[in-house]
């Protein structure tokens, strides 16, 4: 079995984790956890396409600041931004001021509402792709962790195809890790065993 570091309280975790508070803090309170939560699953999906290119540790770093510039990740408040507040975003040190990712997080809104108006809810729709359910995985090292599979193909097809914008499988899958639709703790993760 694969070795998984002992981190600063002398517990185990995934490797992934490893040198890094936040990132320990976010494997231990969030990062696989089920997430039903329409606002925080709109949130998840939008900080997981804003890390295209980057490192997830940038993210969360710049996590709250999203929070305050992207008012909570309300999408029917970020699906009326005009190009005023798009200025403001991108003149925003606290995010990354990419014009391509925030006019994403705009589209998305709207296309958020979309399928809320169409399916009752936006996580419903976001759990389908694994029947509803967490699925659990077995890994004894990261090495064996996929950074795609055949459901976060699906997702992305279906996202983009109702007019989402950086959802590719990468980042679903991604995103499916984040929210608890896929557990990829490794085995001697203390986070699987809890």
């Amino acid at each position: 079995m694969a070795e998984v570091p002992v981190l600063l309280d002398g517990r185990t975790r995934c490797r992934w984790c490893a040198g890094h508070a936040i990132y320990e803090r976010y494997h231990d309170e969030e990062w696989g956890l089920p997430v039903r939560d329409d606002r925080l699953l709109f949130e998840m999906l939008n900080l997981e396409g804003a890390q295209a290119g980057l490192s997830w540790l940038t993210i969360l770093r710049k996590r709250e600041a999203y929070r305050k510039a992207f008012d909570g990740f309300d999408p029917a408040t970020i699906a009326g931004y005009g190009e005023d507040k798009v200025a403001a975003l991108l003149a925003d040190p606290g995010i990354v001021r990419n014009r391509l990712k925030v006019r994403a997080v705009i589209t998305n809104a709207q296309a958020c509402l979309r399928v809320v108006a169409e399916e009752g809810a936006f996580h419903p729709y976001l759990w389908s792709f694994t029947g509803g359910r967490t699925i659990v995985n077995h890994w004894t090292s990261l090495s064996q962790v996929p950074a795609r599979t055949v459901e976060s193909d699906a997702m992305s097809r279906s996202l983009a195809k109702r007019g989402f914008k950086f959802v590719g499988s990468t980042i679903c899958y991604a995103f499916m890790q984040a929210v608890g639709m896929v557990d990829d703790h490794t085995a001697d993760c203390w986070r699987r065993q809890a």
